[in-house]
């Protein structure tokens, strides 16, 4: 990873983006695809893609989807002493909360906050259990709702945690919104090497970064119906399990550091899945896998019954800790999967069809 890269990752990473109000970071992923695509466009809802026209034509197209929002809070009230009440913006673990610094992205731009904890020696240790989100309060230092209302904070604003990401370890970094900012990073790395290289590629690429995956997939739906690709790749984040306390038998094995996992079943087609597997063999790039038998809970479900179908395949970046603020990656992972999908968009020709024959 160059300078460029690593200084765009970071900044994309410490962009707070949380569903429903994604368009900041929108924002800086677009204006570093527009140095290398040929064309960047965004829609209503503020779904955003790259394309990069191939050798042969309008056709074959092939997306390669990551989704922009992350988890978050937004104010459900305001109490009469100035606290903030809230309620979760997807699936945010409301347990590990308390005593976090979080940023309200209000009418008159970021304000600061806390979420409250009660001191251990004050509260009712016995039985005691993990707070519900209904009794999480955020402090912003106001007194009573006209101070809440000054500082530009009203119902419905979001926060986010404030905790940034750094480089950790050897080759990892940790951070919030590595699931699934990092895939934007991703797709947007692989639309920049294929710009460089002479010829280019024979298909067309889209590079897509959606937005509401975390509170459904809606964003990919929309990209998809409009853009009608041909094939599409969805790279999202999966769980590591190789941190204590977690039954491989019940939840698989994946590896950090292991390189990318392929997932098998529910929405994957099989014949992308195969091609996947071909060009990582080619490539020299070690591929884990898991299963996934009714769903693959990412936007991989969304995007392949839209209109007539759309074979698509999931590849996934091994991750620790997930919907935390130490969401854990390795860098050795993530350069593998920018390699796989290279090679998946260049083994790409016009006469290739996806289709199962029966």
């Amino acid at each position: 990873m160059n300078k460029t890269a690593k200084t765009f990752l970071f900044d994309l990473l410490g962009t707070p983006s949380p569903t429903g109000w994604e368009v900041a970071g929108q924002r800086k992923w677009a204006a570093y695809l527009r140095g290398c695509a040929d064309a960047v466009e965004s829609d209503a809802y503020g779904n955003a893609w790259a394309t990069l026209r191939g050798a042969a034509g309008e056709r074959p197209v092939v997306m390669l989807e990551a989704h922009a929002d992350e988890i978050g809070f937004i104010v459900k009230a305001v109490t009469s002493d100035g606290f903030l009440r809230v309620d979760r913006i997807g699936g945010i673990d409301h347990a590990t909360a308390r005593g976090r610094r979080v940023t309200i992205l209000g009418d008159k731009g970021p304000v600061s906050g806390v979420i409250g904890n009660t001191a251990i020696h004050l509260r009712d240790r016995e039985d005691e259990k993990a707070p519900k989100v209904h009794e999480l309060y955020v402090d912003i230092g106001a007194s009573n709702p006209k101070e809440v209302d000054k500082a530009g904070i009203r119902v419905g604003h979001p926060l986010v945690y404030q905790d940034g990401a750094e480089e950790f370890g050897r080759n990892r970094i940790i951070g919030r919104a590595l699931d699934n900012r990092i895939g934007g990073f991703i797709i947007a790395e692989v639309t920049h090497r294929l710009a460089a290289e002479t010829p280019r590629p024979q298909a067309t690429l889209v590079a897509a970064n959606c937005v509401h995956e975390e509170i459904g997939g809606m964003g990919s739906m929309m990209v998809a119906h409009r853009l009608r690709p041909d094939v599409c790749v969805v790279l999202d984040v999966t769980h590591a399990t190789d941190s204590p306390g977690i039954g491989e038998d019940k939840h698989g094995k994946v590896i950090l550091g292991g390189g990318p996992s392929l997932t098998h079943g529910a929405a994957n087609h099989p014949l992308v899945t195969a091609r996947l597997m071909e060009v990582a063999k080619k490539a020299g790039i070690g591929l884990q896998h898991e299963a996934a038998s009714r769903y693959t809970g990412t936007d991989a479900d969304s995007i392949y019954p839209i209109r007539e179908g759309i074979p698509t395949g999931l590849i996934s970046l091994p991750l620790r800790y997930m919907h935390s603020v130490v969401e854990m990656a390795d860098l050795g992972d993530v350069e593998q999967v920018i390699q796989i999908l290279c090679a998946f968009v260049r083994s790409l020709r016009a006469e290739d069809r996806f289709a199962v024959e029966i």
